[in-house]
């Protein structure tokens, strides 16, 4: 699992539509895509889903819900991605099956240390640095953070959390797989744009990092 992945919000796109923000940020090279709704009813999450993954399906390009079981599995979504404070990791699993995506959000390196024997898809390291989209989190992790977790899981890392252009490339050199951006794609006036140099500083930067050892996944 490696490269762009988007997290959408609503209020940062600014009146456009979430769809048209998806389809240009996958055409800039977003290689996976996060529904993230707050406040929509359960049912217009549902519709929302359904219609960005009609988006993404003939680019096989992975829907991802996030918090909600319910509306991964009414929509069709490829998988889920829990919190600390959302449905337990195992309860999703057995309830979702094991061809489904699944990540969990690490916030503590007590979490890290739990996840080390769990079958999830990826972590997500929250956050890497502060941000105003992601408020309840128990700090920042930094890139040392960052490095520490990738010196000791086997789990695939995924990065969030005041991520752009400018920090993107040591973000990936401290350990990151996936780097997930919500503002620097969801707010920018030219998401396909964003998209596409985001793209070229992580893939640039994921061939300057040593292979990783055998058997890492």
């Amino acid at each position: 699992m490696e490269g762009l992945y988007l997290v959408t919000d609503r209020e940062l796109c600014g009146g456009r539509s979430i769809e048209w923000v998806v389809s240009r940020a996958v055409s800039g090279g977003v290689r996976y895509v996060q529904l993230r709704e707050k406040d929509t009813s359960t049912r217009a999450f549902i519709d929302l889903a359904k219609r960005v993954k009609e988006i993404l399906l003939p680019l096989d390009i992975p829907l991802i819900i996030n918090d909600r079981v319910d509306v991964a599995l009414a929509a069709g979504a490829d998988g889920v991605h829990v919190g600390q404070d959302d449905m337990p990791y195992e309860t999703a699993r057995r309830i979702l099956g094991p061809s489904f995506l699944i990540g969990l959000s690490v916030e503590t390196w007590e979490d890290v240390v739990s996840a080390q024997d769990l079958d999830v898809d990826y972590l997500g390291v929250s956050p890497v640095f502060e941000t105003p989209t992601k408020t309840d989190t128990k700090g920042m992790w930094g890139l040392e953070g960052l490095a520490r977790i990738r010196a000791y899981s086997r789990h695939p890392l995924v990065g969030i959390g005041g991520l752009n252009a400018a920090n993107a490339e040591a973000v990936v050199l401290a350990g990151a797989d996936c780097l997930a951006v919500v503002s620097a794609i969801c707010a920018d006036a030219d998401p396909f744009r964003a998209a596409r140099d985001l793209d070229e500083i992580i893939r640039g930067a994921l061939r300057k990092r040593p292979v990783r050892p055998a058997g890492a996944r």
